[in-house]
């Protein structure tokens, strides 16, 4: 059946002017961006997911001036019609639901044949599409945890040919975007892909970041008996002190009922986990690649699999047992539903409109490595934040100020 376009254009719309309306700050970067053109001429490539907040940060660029093209960073997270709109506006927007690993990567092509100066990403495959071509990329910027350490491995091997800013590291971006709206998201992912009761599960959350942490926080809101498994011996401490059970996945892989990936590395669940789960055992991941869940063993060891449901494949294994895989092991929050509440997103994509004008700004004096986000962008997000809120807060008195600068005043 053929998609009415004209449709899927007033669905982007709808859906985009939707989440504007959660995402203050940004919306007020963008009225200030409207007048001072701070971005005027300049090529910004992007890589990330094209979901409806996504379209409100690419408006916000057009605002200050810029000429973008984004591609999507996921085969399963672009919103088609979030695409059909952009593309309407005098924006490039490159992707669509379901695309193969070959169409992936002509995207991102596309994106480095536009000659972009500077570069969004989310994931570092467009970072690492541009490292070899030579058309004077000034800077960019890199939104997830995946992508800085795969930057900062470039940036050791002396490969890396611009300086980046790490959005993913401030403190507006990590500690709500990746606590409570990926802890939310995939939750809701989850539902959605097999519309099972949490309550009275036993949840093991691999790896216990921020984003574990925001996902084990959701599982036990919901009634679930939550497990932590974890490398990190001070991280293990620490979910074991939050009330959490810590155990090593093969332990946990005997007992538990969903599973969900949140580490960024490979291999936290492979064919010796799979092999003592449990009948029925939901497996699903919320790192941003498929590399978490060991889908190629799992293949293996199954001798059929069918879609049960949508973006919910079913495996039996050779001694009858099934185990449910959601979304083909990639990151459930974006395949399976639609990502982040704008609300969180707001201060992530604030920071990275921010940091654009500021590596447009200063990448003369920076070198080829990866920055933290200046903490006046921090501040000045959070400080955004709680105005949009009607949250007022105290500062220091002078006094104040005097006391906690000198040494003298003791006891």
């Amino acid at each position: 059946m053929a998609i009415n376009k004209a449709l899927l254009v007033k669905s982007g719309k709808n859906r985009i002017e939707w989440a504007s309306t959660r995402m203050p700050v940004l919306n007020l970067i963008k009225n200030q961006f409207s007048e001072d053109k701070p971005l005027n001429g300049v090529k910004i490539g992007g890589c990330l997911h094209l979901t409806t907040e996504t379209a409100v940060l690419a408006l916000t660029l057009k605002a200050a001036g810029a000429d973008v093209c984004m591609c999507a960073s996921n085969p399963l997270s672009t919103q088609d019609d979030v695409v059909a709109y952009l593309n309407t506006q005098g924006l490039k927007a490159i992707g669509f639901k379901g695309e193969s690993s070959n169409d992936y990567y002509k995207a991102i092509s596309q994106v480095v044949a536009f000659k972009p100066k500077i570069i969004m990403d989310d994931g570092g495959d467009l970072t690492n599409a541009v490292m070899d071509e030579k058309f004077g990329a000034i800077g960019g910027t890199e939104e997830t945890t995946t992508g800085i350490l795969r930057l900062k491995a470039l940036e050791k091997a002396g490969k890396l040919g611009y300086p980046v800013i790490g959005v993913n590291d401030a403190d507006t971006k990590h500690l709500f975007d990746n606590r409570y709206g990926t802890g939310q998201s995939t939750i809701d992912g989850i539902l959605r892909a097999t519309n099972l009761l949490i309550a009275g599960k036993t949840f093991v959350v691999g790896g216990y970041g921020w984003v574990g942490r925001g996902i084990a926080l959701r599982a036990r809101g919901m009634g679930a008996n939550v497990i932590v498994t974890e490398i990190d011996p001070v991280k293990a401490l620490e979910a074991h002190m939050d009330g959490f059970s810590v155990k090593s996945m093969d332990e946990a892989a005997k007992v538990g009922d969903i599973f969900v990936t949140a580490t960024g590395d490979v291999d936290i669940i492979t064919g010796k986990h799979i092999n003592k789960m449990k009948d029925l055992a939901v497996m699903a991941n919320s790192g941003h690649f498929n590399v978490e869940i060991n889908v190629e063993e799992l293949e293996h060891l199954a001798t059929k699999k069918r879609e049960i449901r949508e973006q919910l494949e079913e495996y039996t294994m050779r001694d009858g047992r099934r185990i449910l895989l959601i979304s083909q092991g990639r990151l459930v929050n974006l395949s399976s539903a639609e990502g982040h509440p704008s609300e969180v997103m707001d201060m992530s994509f604030a920071n990275q409109a921010l940091s654009a004008v500021y590596i447009l700004n200063h990448y003369k004096g920076l070198e080829n490595k990866v920055y933290n986000v200046p903490k006046e962008i921090d501040e000045r997000v959070a400080k955004l934040k709680l105005e949009s809120l009607g949250i007022k807060i105290d500062s220091l008195s002078d006094k104040q100020k005097r006391y906690l600068s000198s040494y003298e005043i003791g006891t």
